[in-house]
């Protein structure tokens, strides 16, 4: 009972910017998840809406820069998506893999990168879940390259960052973000099945 009225109060304290930014989410997510180039364009309005409400209503400064990254990178996405194929008269992007040096590079790289970013907000700032968060941040801007390269890969970075977010926003009490996360892990999930088929129909 006491989770279902926390739930509640967080869903009629969110104002119309947040609901807006969760709903493109989904949208952008969906049809990212079919491949659909029109996925960057709900990206780039429901990362613009984040990056403002974590700057004027949260005082999240460091999560609003991240979302302005990825308002940059759905511009970049588009292009790519559109106009990045290789060959005479392909537009269309293909989907393509990541080798498993390139898995070993990121893995070794990003966990590296998380443990000395988590140690560093751990011992001079007073923000919490400082490893988890790292460590979603640094995987999460990984998997957003992958993405913006039709890496079919990034799917399963995503499914395990999606995951780990949903315990990340559980202990912190943010359910319906908490409830917004097992779905994008079961999209992701969705997401890496449908893409290995287009990229069998590629073959």
């Amino acid at each position: 009972m006491e989770l279902i009225n926390s739930l509640y109060e967080e869903m009629a304290a969110l104002s119309w910017v947040d609901w807006t930014a969760t709903i493109t989410a989904l949208l952008y997510v969906g049809l990212a998840a079919r491949a659909n180039s029109w996925c960057w364009f709900w990206g780039i309005i429901s990362c613009s809406l984040w990056a403002y409400a974590s700057y004027s209503f949260y005082d999240l400064y460091l999560d609003a820069l991240l979302q302005l990254f990825y308002v940059v990178m759905a511009f970049v996405g588009l292009y790519n998506w559109k106009r990045g194929g290789e060959g005479q008269g392909q537009e269309e992007k293909a989907i393509s893999r990541v080798s498993t040096k390139q898995h070993t590079l990121y893995i070794i790289g990003g966990t590296v990168l998380a443990i000395v970013f988590g140690y560093v907000f751990s011992e001079y700032t007073p923000a919490a879940a400082t490893y988890w968060d790292a460590f979603t941040t640094i995987f999460s801007v990984l998997a957003t390259f992958m993405l913006v390269q039709k890496q079919l890969d990034n799917w399963l970075y995503w499914i395990v960052i999606d995951a780990i977010y949903t315990g990340l926003y559980f202990s912190r009490g943010a359910y319906l973000f908490t409830i917004l996360m097992i779905i994008y892990t079961i999209i992701a999930m969705f997401a890496f099945l449908k893409w290995r088929k287009l990229l069998l129909k590629q073959i």
